[in-house]
């Protein structure tokens, strides 16, 4: 007989509760606070959910349905779950995957994430679209009043001013080998025969597969803690420096700000997402919040360099100020086309780019991945970015998926 399930609850700091059932760690009364997001890709939850840049948020997915193919421990970005709390309108009851490994409200059981079903997600992610992300409680605590739900909300941390790249980055040095394995478009065989180049990495709480990535293109990966001193890095003798994901406020990120503007130059670097913040904030920029951001698999850039038009997956409540880039001689190369924001930046002079989006996918499309073919392009050369570049790396990218560009098809 299936077990009876407790009443959960989503409280939200205006005061709106939604009541619905719970599942994962719902074993006994517990509560989690938040910023609530929202993700709108149609697959792909089990990369959002152990995906570092969540730390500290209640995800939510605007798909109907959640948990049909079950969960694959070869599909993780990092080594568990990383959200609050997850927030879907139905639960499957069935995993229909011949790779599962077994069903979501277990794996959510097993690392301590509390889930939500059965509210009306549509109503939801209007609330949030018209008033913006907001702090939230997710509750499987029938001790705890409403009133007492909506206070707790009101008392939790606010996403801005919150340094949790510090919680997730790794506390020692690894490296990592793995590659797509099979993954690539076409089955391609990793990069061999060309000198490794060696990328020392920031890790503010990386993805799997952009390490993934590079390996296939040859390099040598080092994973560092973020706040690694700059005499340490030189140890390592790396070719290229790349900053990765993570969650919260860029501005409170000081250790690694610091390190990079002892570094902006020295060596060739490539940043993604909030290692794009940090570099832009690190060479003088500014940046600030979203409203509630850009979550999902279908976010469509336009590459204003080359011209292409790509859809990426993007994972973001913060933005860098575009008018900011021209005082610290960068120009901007990515536009995010739902709403005008900046979306990547390069050194005009120094071999410093980076995007805002997520070109190593998981979940989402290949459009962008020739990025990574562009980092080793300047590694080698030790040049500035450029469009003819970026262009190649597009067309002979094994795996890339080639948008619209400037002159059409």
């Amino acid at each position: 007989m299936t077990k009876t399930r407790p009443i959960a609850r989503l409280a939200l700091e205006d005061g709106t509760i939604f009541t619905g059932k719970a599942f994962g760690a719902c074993d006994q009364p517990r509560s989690s606070t938040g910023e609530v997001v929202f993700n709108t890709a149609m697959t792909g939850y089990q990369e959002a959910l152990s995906d570092p840049s969540y730390a500290g948020q209640i995800l939510t997915m605007t798909a109907t349905m959640i948990g049909n193919y079950g969960v694959c421990d070869e599909d993780v970005e990092s080594t568990r779950p990383h959200v609050a709390g997850f927030v879907v309108r139905e639960l499957a009851r069935l995993e229909s995957n011949y790779r599962a490994d077994g069903d979501l409200s277990s794996w959510l059981a097993k690392t301590g994430v509390l889930a939500i079903e059965g509210i009306d997600t549509r109503a939801l992610v209007r609330r949030l679209r018209i008033g913006g992300a907001m702090r939230g409680v997710i509750s499987c605590d029938q001790s705890q009043t409403d009133e007492q739900l909506v206070e707790l909300a009101r008392n939790a941390p606010q996403m801005a001013g919150q340094d949790l790249a510090s919680k997730v980055s790794p506390k020692t040095t690894t490296e990592w080998t793995k590659d797509l394995e099979g993954w690539a478009a076409g089955n391609s065989e990793p990069v061999k025969g060309k000198e490794k180049l060696r990328v020392v990495s920031l890790d503010c709480g990386a993805k799997n597969n952009i390490y993934r990535h590079l390996v296939q293109l040859g390099c040598e990966v080092i994973a560092v803690p973020h706040n690694m001193s700059a005499d340490e890095i030189r140890k390592l003798k790396p070719d290229g420096l790349f900053i990765s994901n993570g969650p919260g406020d860029p501005d409170a990120v000081n250790e690694t700000i610091s390190l990079l503007k002892e570094l902006a130059g020295e060596i060739p670097t490539f940043g993604i997402c909030l290692g794009h913040q940090l570099l832009a904030l690190a060479l003088g920029a500014k940046t600030f919040k979203l409203k509630f951001g850009h979550r999902g698999a279908n976010q469509p850039v336009r590459n204003v360099m080359t011209g292409n038009v790509e859809i990426t997956s993007q994972n973001h409540g913060f933005c860098v100020d575009s008018e900011s880039l021209a005082d610290i001689d960068c120009e901007i190369t990515h536009i995010h086309l739902n709403d005008g924001t900046l979306a990547g930046f390069r050194h005009k002079s120094l071999p410093i780019f980076s995007v805002q989006f997520h070109p190593e996918s998981s979940p989402g499309p290949h459009d962008s991945n020739s990025l990574f073919e562009c980092f080793v392009a300047i590694m080698r050369s030790g040049r500035p970015i450029d469009a003819q570049t970026m262009q190649q790396a597009a067309l002979s990218s094994r795996t890339v998926v080639i948008g619209l560009s400037a002159n059409g098809l």
